[in-house]
């Protein structure tokens, strides 16, 4: 008793099973995680080490190599690049793609350990480190606070009021507040009022560094108490300060602070971070979700929970969205659900049309039991709902019948013939039980290059392997268990006459005088077919490249970038004027600005740029996707005009990992100006090309530096060093921290400066007072400084792997990034390179090569397991070779299909040609196991070969026709576009071949002739 045979005698629990099969998946899919896009890990940490006064090169030098060295102890590290700022070291390091997120923490503990082992290495005044390792946090809803009337303050209270609230709700994991303003407490000496007074800088420093101290006063006993002593003199408030005793020089006298000093609160004039929502002053709230937690039901409860605190809201204060993943997850998932409805759809049309009512329902039922069965096991295995996995069945759909046809197709010409009921199913299902197997196995390892490639797009990707690899075993469970029984139960073909046909038909006799034409003339149809596959792997070179592309979001960037060195406060104008200039398109729904870093990460794809002055990011939200070429290109040509002295950069979403900039080169050596040389000359080609724009390089522009010259004589007589004189410049331009103010729970720096007439004047370099121990007293600058250079220094210093690295990168201003790369790279690479420097390409040409060299690695032992099954399946070397000779003219589809489309070839494209050949090999052991049967069964070779082709037309023909007609949903999804014109393409075209050479090469392989030779 097979197991056809089995599952027809127990049918109540085969009906039973079914039944579960069904209830459980629909139960399944409604509890699955919902995603837009699959997560991927992304492998950095930064390391961030302040050292403030230090020149770009001194970081390098001191700071940036001993963090470098210490992390190239790192064995799980795959590569170290670094940014020396001035007085900031920020080391990125890239761990090897074998590390997942399960064991990233153990990876970034050690990191830890061996930062902290470095830190006695690092120079005076450096340090301590810092290590970030959620660089990589998500923050999934990303909203802005404003507020009508309010004061900076208060907005911020109110965010850190909303935080407090928000981190309650179920599955958040943190909240971040991005845009904050740090309060001070500014004590605005005046020279003339203390010089008139007798009071010192030491003095009033002293005074206010003791003031609001915590310490503590101990304990007396009372009685049977034990009483803790509090001791007063906390000053209550800011304006309360002014009343301090402050001794002057002599200690004769007592002056208040207020008499000498100007107190008051308020923000930095520098702020770090500015943030704006539709022009209005706001901070930046970004929540993350647990890695287990839902993302659609957690912006449900987010939106209760705010809902909940509207009540609690001040009248006036806004709450808009940024980002709001929740409901784009919904939305995405309604029409990945929709496309694959479609396409289940579709595929039972075509299946009623070919295959007859009875057969058609049929299939189509075992194809619905097939898809439910697959998501429980799918929801097992941890795969959410998204993207890649919605697609990765509409992919499927057409193998997942494959089976279930076969073995409809053989039970239906036996039922036709008189046979009995039940044997007929199980000698259908003995004969194609392990054929089906093997095929599938086959299939599924089609797709495993992906499941083990390492890449970030290989994890990116991995639930198209896992989903194809659950349904596709699934589909060859229901075929020889469920579809024998509804054969058994619902099939009843009219029987034919004992001298009728079954393959009779007008198009199996049109396909027989094909087959046999091309028999009769072997030769001549292979060499047709070698020509044919020579013409189309050289058209294949016009083939537009690419490795992911653009989302279909309604939102793009813009990235702004003034010359390196400009004033926070500068950018954050221009970049206000930019924001007027869009609120006015009736086009824009919202403009979210962020100037002085990036925005945080709220979706994967997007990494946000690091701290920088003279950097903005305007994230525009426009009416519907349709709209983001029109409005993109009006105010790139807009920005570029009015604002030519910046470097504006306006970018679309992206779909999957990869980089901002599409083309790059990096140059390394040992010497920071031969670097720049070589950089703007691969920046000249660039901009010869005609077809490039936002060139740029990431050492951007050189930065003015004012050097006081510290004359050595004069200084060594009065004693005063040049930290000593570093101290009294920051005190007078920016001011220095002497102490802090409490304030309920918050700490206010005090903050002590020179009045702003004082320290906003250049001019007044000169008379800044610096104190001289030897004369005991304050004087000018200008006593102990020769001379005052202004020169040019670099604002920026990168490296990689420990080289000193500059990176020039271009976009295409039309086509795809590969066309223009390709007219680059031979003139790029003609830059004669000194000794000791070399040249390498990043960008989407980097990306695609690494993806493509892992995906490579990872097909070995799914190939090698492929060929070997083909050999188990036929005990034979020729079959399984004449099988593998039909895959290379896939290529001829393939080719055909993205000329004719303009679909560019890239990543999925490829995924789509390597799943093509396992289709191919399916259908092709589908045939050979038949030619296999009827030559055992005595039936002359010609015959046999000529017979089998025929009566295998209609399983091989019906499985492509499904799997072509359901991938149509696929086409208008940008993301699988291509891929679905590359199976459509190459499947369409090879399965005619595959029926036609298939039995050719079998004929010429195995020695078989014509009739009549």
């Amino acid at each position: 008793m097979n197991i056809a045979e089995y599952s027809i005698r127990k049918s109540t629990v085969t009906l039973v099973l079914t039944l579960c099969f069904l209830v459980g998946g629909v139960a399944a899919f409604m509890n699955m995680p919902r995603l837009e896009d699959p997560d991927f890990t992304i492998k950095e940490a930064l390391v961030i080490t302040n050292y403030p006064g230090a020149t770009p090169e001194e970081v390098a030098n001191e700071v940036t190599d001993v963090i470098e060295s210490a992390t190239q102890q790192l064995g799980q590290l795959d590569k170290v690049s670094s940014q020396s700022n001035p007085g900031q070291s920020i080391v990125t390091v890239e761990v090897k793609e074998k590390y997942d997120k399960e064991t990233l923490p153990q990876v970034w503990d050690e990191l830890r350990r061996k930062i902290n082992d470095a830190q006695g290495e690092l120079p005076p005044g450096a340090g301590p480190s810092l290590v970030v390792d959620d660089f990589s946090d998500v923050y999934g809803i990303l909203l802005s606070i404003s507020g009508d009337g309010y004061s900076t303050q208060d907005i911020q209270d109110f965010a850190k009021y909303l935080r407090k609230q928000l981190l309650l709700v179920d599955n958040v994991a943190k909240i971040s507040l991005w845009g904050e303003q740090q309060e001070n407490v500014y004590i605005e000496m005046s020279r003339a009022r203390m010089s008139r007074m007798g009071v010192t800088m030491d003095a009033v420093t002293d005074t206010l560094a003791q003031r609001n101290l915590v310490v503590p006063a101990g304990n007396v006993r009372v009685g049977p108490e034990y009483v803790r002593i509090s001791p007063t003199g906390v000053k209550p408030t800011v304006k309360s300060l002014g009343d301090l005793l402050i001794a002057n020089a002599d200690g004769t006298n007592l002056v208040a602070l207020k008499e000498i000093a100007d107190i008051s609160r308020g923000y930095s004039d520098t702020p770090s971070q500015v943030m704006r929502f539709d022009g209005k002053p706001a901070v930046a709230m970004g929540i993350s979700m647990i890695s287990t937690g839902n993302v659609v039901e957690l912006g449900k409860a987010i939106d209760q929970r705010l809902e909940e605190l509207q009540s609690m809201t001040p009248v006036g204060m806004h709450i808009n969205t940024v980002y709001y993943q929740p409901k784009r997850v919904e939305q995405a998932i309604s029409s990945f659900t929709l496309n694959l409805a479609e396409a289940v759809a579709i595929v039972i049309v075509v299946l009623l049309l070919f295959m007859g009512l009875q057969s058609g329902v049929l299939i189509g039922v075992i194809l619905l039991i097939t898809i439910c069965g697959s998501f429980i096991f799918i929801e097992m295995a941890g795969v959410a709902l998204e993207r890649i996995s919605l697609g990765a069945l509409i992919i499927a759909l057409g193998m997942l019948v494959d089976n279930a046809i076969v073995v409809v197709e053989g039970i239906l010409i036996r039922y036709q013939g008189g046979e009995d009921r039940v044997k007929a199913c199980a000698d259908v299902v003995d004969q194609n039980m392990w054929p089906l197997l093997g095929a599938t196995v086959i299939a599924i390892m089609a797709f495993a290059g992906i499941g083990l490639s390492e890449e970030s797009v290989g994890e990116f990707c991995n639930s198209l392997f896992i989903v194809l690899c659950v349904s596709l075993f699934m589909s060859w469970v229901t075929a020889v268990t469920v579809t024998p029984l509804l054969c058994k139960l619902f099939l009843h073909p009219k029987p034919r006459g004992a001298e009728e046909d079954p393959y009779g038909g007008g198009i199996f006799r049109f396909y027989r005088r094909c087959l046999e034409a091309c028999m009769r003339h072997r030769l001549t149809t292979v060499g047709v077919l070698i020509g044919m596959l020579a013409v189309s792997i050289y058209g294949f070179g016009f083939v537009k490249q690419s490795f992911f592309p653009n989302s279909t979001q309604p939102r793009f960037f813009l990235h702004y970038w003034l010359p390196q060195g400009s004033d926070i406060r500068h950018t954050s104008e221009q970049i206000s004027e930019i924001e007027a200039m869009l609120m006015k398109d009736e086009r824009v729904k919202s403009v979210a600005t962020f100037v002085g870093e990036g925005a945080p990460r709220f979706i994967l794809t997007y990494t946000p740029e690091k701290t920088n002055s003279s950097y903005g990011l305007l994230l525009v939200e426009v009416e519907n996707y349709e709209q983001v070429d029109a409005v993109l290109a009006e105010y790139r040509d807009k920005v570029d005009r009015q604002y030519p002295d910046s470097e504006a950069k306006f970018k679309k979403f992206r779909l999957g990992p990869g980089r901002d900039a599409p083309i790059e080169v990096r140059f390394s050596g040992p010497d920071t100006k031969v670097l720049r040389e070589l950089s703007l000359k691969a920046q000249k080609i660039m901009h010869a090309s005609g077809n490039a724009r936002s060139i740029r390089d990431n050492w951007r522009q050189p930065v003015k530096v004012i050097r006081p010259v510290l004359s050595e004589t004069p200084a060594k007589r009065a004693g005063i060093t040049r930290p000593a004189l570093a101290d009294a410049l920051n005190t007078f331009f920016n001011g220095t921290q002497i102490g802090v103010y409490r304030e309920n729970d918050n700490l206010l720096p005090i903050v002590l400066r020179p009045p702003a007439d004082e320290r906003n004047n250049v001019h007044e370099l000169g008379n800044v007072q610096v104190f001289s121990p030897t004369a005991g007293r304050m004087i000018p600058m200008e006593e102990v400084v020769s001379e005052m250079r202004t020169e040019m220094d670099f604002g920026i210093i990168r490296s990689r792997n420990r080289m000193l690295t500059i990176t020039a990168s271009c976009d295409p201003i039309e086509g795809l990034p590969s066309t223009l790369l390709a007219e680059l790279m031979p003139r790029i690479e003609a830059i004669k390179l000194p000794t000791g420097y070399f040249m390498e390409w990043g960008g989407e040409y980097e990306d695609s090569n690494d993806a493509q060299q892992s995906l490579a690695k990872g097909v070995i032992l799914p190939t090698i397991i492929m060929v070997l099954m083909t050999v188990l399946l036929f005990n034979k070397i020729r079959n399984p070779l004449v099988i593998w000779l039909t895959v290379p003219l896939a290529i001829i589809g393939v080719t055909a299909s993205l000329l004719a489309s303009g679909q560019p070839f890239g990543f999925m494209a490829l995924l789509g040609f390597l799943s093509l050949s396992g289709m191919l090999i399916k259908n092709a052991i589908v045939l050979l196991d038949q030619i296999m049967l009827e030559l055992m069964k005595g039936r002359p070779p010609y015959l046999a070969i000529v017979e089998s082709a025929v009566s295998r037309i209609r399983p091989v023909a019906m499985a492509a026709a499904t799997t072509i007609l359901g991938m149509l949903p696929l086409m208008f999804d940008p993301f699988f576009s291509a891929m679905a014109v590359t199976i459509m393409g190459g499947l369409m075209f090879a399965t005619i071949l595959t029926l036609i050479v298939v039995p050719v090469l079998f004929a010429m392989f195995h020695r078989i002739r014509n009739p009549g030779d």
